[in-house]
């Protein structure tokens, strides 16, 4: 059985302890008398961009990836950020592995003549070049969704998105990743619009 945050945060009846937003909060108010008691909320249907889909199916998530390209208010579920994730990896696989071939190709011929002194030459530098150009370009058509899609996580994780910058380190990658598989948090309803 899958979680249902959308179920979990309108099953109260509103009465405080019976499961209600807030149920359990000093005056019934929630984080921070903020008003975010209950389970965070999440869209609806897919097509609602303002929050996010809990639940995501990989086509449903690489959508909201494009449709979200330069949003960084808001927050990102789990499964979309994952599933994005991984579109960005496979849509990057071939041009990689072009890539790797054509390394492959001109170390060999290299090895085979370490004196030839010329330009590289034949298919290897060919497959390089255009491994090399469709990595380039896929990069930079996903970087700013990438950076969008985890900014608007580490809200949902009840985190800021200037955590992101850590990634401008080299340990605070590995931070950051952690806290994108953090569950999410009602708090992070507070960089909704």
């Amino acid at each position: 059985m899958s979680y249902d945050a959308n179920a979990a945060y309108n099953s109260g009846s509103g009465a405080p302890g019976q499961g209600a937003p807030g149920a359990g909060m000093p005056g019934g108010q929630g984080y921070g008398g903020q008003g975010f008691g209950g389970a965070p909320r999440g869209a609806a249907t897919p097509d609602d961009l303002s929050l996010p889909l809990y639940g995501a199916k990989f086509g449903q998530a690489v959508k909201r990836f494009f449709k979200n390209y330069v949003k960084f208010s808001g927050r990102a579920s789990r499964s979309e950020f994952w599933w994005a994730t991984l579109f960005c990896v496979l849509i990057a696989l071939v041009p990689y592995i072009l890539f790797i071939i054509g390394a492959v190709m001109m170390a060999v011929s290299a090895s085979a003549d370490p004196y030839g002194g010329g330009a590289p030459s034949g298919g290897g530098a060919a497959l390089m070049g255009i491994g090399g150009v469709l990595l380039g370009l896929i990069f930079l058509a996903t970087l700013v969704p990438s950076i969008s899609v985890s900014w608007r996580r580490l809200h949902d994780a009840g985190f800021s998105g200037l955590f992101y910058l850590l990634t401008l380190t080299s340990i605070g990658a590995i931070v950051v990743i952690v806290m994108t598989i953090m569950p999410p948090k009602p708090e992070g309803q507070r960089y909704d619009n």
